[in-house]
């Protein structure tokens, strides 16, 4: 018997945490923002996606067999560089 298209879906997502969705909407944002050339603009949307990654606890972070990172501290860590990161790039953003 055929599967349901939202089983099919729902097994491909089972092997990804929120974790790798926020980083999936990261990139997503920055092919968003890239055509802009808008530094700022970068620069929020890299605040907001680096807080996200801090503030999500470490349990929705554990990795699956298909995540991008290794152990959820690294989707800390990386939400840290990214927080350090974004207002340098607010800062000499000039528009």
């Amino acid at each position: 018997m055929l599967a349901s298209p939202l089983q099919l879906i729902d097994s491909f997502l089972l092997n990804y945490t929120i974790g790798d969705v926020l980083l999936l909407g990261f990139v997503g944002g920055l092919v968003a923002i890239l055509p802009q050339r808008s530094l700022r603009m970068l620069g929020l949307h890299t605040i907001a996606l680096g807080a996200l990654l801090v503030i999500t606890p470490a349990s929705a972070m554990e990795p699956n067999s298909g995540s991008v990172l290794a152990s959820s501290f690294q989707y800390k860590l990386f939400g840290l560089v990214l927080l350090v990161l974004a207002p340098v790039l607010y800062a000499v953003g000039r528009r």
